[in-house]
């Protein structure tokens, strides 16, 4: 176990060096933000100084040094526009994104798993047909359209539900929550259920899938032998066996619910990391930029390493020593 964490740590922080000079690169080949950020009517002496302010009148190579002796000490740089630390500004839009995309995930095991099974037991009835079509849509439509079409529907023309923002939160140990209040509840129904759809029908497919190989399985055949009820057959042998690889895709997909609910959090103006990212592209905030995506990087190892020890408790026949040869 310590040599897989400790393997797993050195990968991390090779993914968050190669990264951060990729993206500081790119994001320096570019343009240039100054363009961005001082009026057009400034004079050369005050466009010179704001240069100077920002040290972008250094070489790329030594910016990028300057920002990765600040990142390893926990200084990401201050933002161009906010004139924050970038960190602290991502840190507090964290949890609204963490929240939406939780939920979402939440929403799609929910319907998903159900969905799933009933497909994979009898696939040729009509009520399996029509659950596969619902899953051949949510993966074709976009997600933006569907969010429009859910404010038009919901918040427009029936006035259900709110169209934009997060609402009335709860402050637990300093952490905003929407989940605890009525309000917030309703603010996060929709665009919760907008990033959800396209990751139901994932689960419906992977469900369907693992239950139509599991109940062709020996094992199943004994058990159904034994004269041992379908339903406990389903819930405790197929289920088990079919979350084995479902665990595993959707550790990897909650990740992109967070890195890449940049749609879902425009469209209803949800107060998370993406609308802030969609902003500091718009003027080249490299600080914020490269703080957004170091966090995302981790997130991302983090989520995998959780996937990784729970695929060990699922399936004890695999070792963590063994995943990363």
């Amino acid at each position: 176990m310590t040599s897989f964490l400790l393997r797993r740590t050195g990968q991390t922080v090779v993914a968050l060096l190669v990264m951060s000079v990729l993206v500081f690169v790119g994001i320096f080949m570019v343009g240039n933000p100054i363009d961005i950020l001082i009026d057009p009517a400034a004079t050369p002496l005050e466009r010179q100084q704001t240069i100077e302010a920002f040290g972008l009148d250094r070489p790329v190579w030594e910016q990028y040094w300057g920002f990765l002796t600040g990142a390893i000490s926990g200084d990401l740089g201050n933002s161009f526009i906010y004139n924050q630390p970038a960190l602290d500004l991502i840190l507090a839009r964290l949890p609204a994104t963490l929240e939406l995309a939780f939920t979402a995930l939440a929403i799609a095991l929910v319907f998903g798993i159900p969905l799933g099974i009933v497909a994979g037991l009898k696939p040729r009835a009509p009520l399996s047909r029509a659950i596969m079509s619902f899953s051949i849509l949510g993966f074709s439509l976009p997600t933006f359209w569907i969010g429009l079409i859910m404010i038009m529907a919901f918040s427009v023309f029936l006035g259900w539900l709110p169209a934009s923002g997060r609402g009335e939160t709860v402050d637990v140990l300093g952490i905003p929550i929407s989940l605890f209040t009525l309000d917030g509840i309703l603010h996060l129904l929709l665009p919760a259920l907008n990033l959800a759809l396209f990751k139901i029908s994932l689960v419906i497919r992977l469900t369907r899938a693992g239950v139509m190989e599991c109940m062709q399985m020996d094992y199943v055949r004994f058990a159904r032998a034994k004269g041992i009820s379908e339903g406990r057959i389903v819930g405790l042998h197929v289920l088990k066996n079919t979350l084995i690889p479902l665990i595993t895709v959707m550790g990897i997909e909650f990740g992109s619910l967070i890195a890449f609910a940049v749609v879902t959090e425009t469209i209803f103006a949800w107060p998370g990391m993406g609308k802030l990212i969609i902003d500091a592209i718009a003027v080249l905030d490299r600080p914020l930029i490269l703080a957004y995506l170091l966090i995302t990087v981790v997130m991302f190892s983090v989520i995998n390493l959780v996937v990784d020890l729970l695929y060990s408790v699922v399936d004890p026949r695999v070792r963590l020593e063994d995943q990363g040869e």
